[in-house]
């Protein structure tokens, strides 16, 4: 029967797939010795997934090493604690192998986040994100991708856990390998849609995006329209008539007083005290009285 697989795969329906785990045996590695047993074991298979997990930081500009490294088959899984062991040269080994093929998803950073605790140079790699395009998929996460090929959940409730802790629990150590395991069945089937062309591209409709809404121009401002209490002023405010002086001459319009600037302190002090002491201005004398 032909598979169906749509372009882009809506995250909603997720939810209501029925979960996946790992069904194999899971062994953790946490010395060196247990290390070079597992990666002879490992280099035996024909197929390897990989994945690697790092403590979340929740401190910006903080990031922590990477603390755990899944390699899996088809039904053994082992995680090796890279924060007690780091990655001694069996790891090395494994890691820059070109003879059994490593599967994994974005694992240019993952790489990057091994470089940081050792240099190395990568083997045979396997991106799955390289792969989909040629099906005509979009999505790019493991949880999508899953989904989409398998009808099936991987759960992401453990991935912002404390993978440095000093035991991992049983959740934690599920999660990690079913990560790893779930890319070696996505790369074969991928592998063997595109021999067998046995698939069909479904094209999911655009979801329609709302019209913004265009800003309604501003109104403008109406003239404030005056009070009850601003009426009665102005109705209790005298109006101003003009006035005949005794020489007949019309009054004038009255203006309001303007304050006067306010005179150095110096010369008030000065003023106040002449008038203190009783001296005063000489008064000029009168015309008659220089005459005389």
């Amino acid at each position: 029967m032909m598979k169906t697989i749509i372009n882009k795969y809506d995250k909603h329906k997720i939810g209501s797939l029925p979960q996946v785990l790992f069904p194999g045996r899971i062994f953790v590695i946490q010395d060196e010795r247990e290390a070079e047993k597992a990666v002879d074991y490992l280099l035996s298979c024909d197929i390897l997934g990989v994945d690697t997990e790092t403590k979340p930081s929740f401190k910006k500009g903080h990031m922590h090493k990477v603390a755990l490294l899944q390699v899996s088959t088809k039904d053994t899984c082992f995680l090796f604690r890279l924060n007690y062991i780091g990655l001694p040269p069996s790891l090395i080994r494994l890691l820059s192998n070109t003879s059994v093929p490593m599967i994994g998803l974005s694992w240019h950073d993952d790489i990057c986040s091994l470089h940081r605790r050792c240099d190395f140079k990568p083997g045979l790699f396997i991106d799955i994100q390289n792969l989909v395009p040629k099906l005509g998929v979009e999505d790019l996460s493991l949880q999508k991708l899953y989904a989409n090929i398998f009808g099936q959940k991987i759960s992401k409730r453990q991935r912002l856990t404390n993978w440095e802790a000093d035991v991992l629990n049983e959740a934690q150590k599920r999660y990690a390998a079913t990560d790893a395991w779930a890319c070696i069945n996505l790369y074969q089937e991928i592998v063997r849609m595109e021999a067998e062309h046995d698939y069909e591209l479904e094209i999911a409709p655009e979801e329609p995006k709302e019209p913004k809404e265009p800003k309604e121009p501003e109104e403008p401002k109406e003239p404030r329209e005056p009070n009850e209490a601003n009426e009665a002023k102005e109705q209790e405010a005298p109006k101003e008539e003009p006035s005949g002086d005794g020489d007949g001459q019309t009054g004038t319009e009255v203006k309001p007083k303007q304050a006067k600037p306010s005179k150095p302190r110096r010369k008030t002090v000065a003023r106040r005290g002449a008038r203190r002491s009783g001296q005063s201005k000489p008064k000029p004398e009168p015309e008659k009285a220089k005459q005389a």
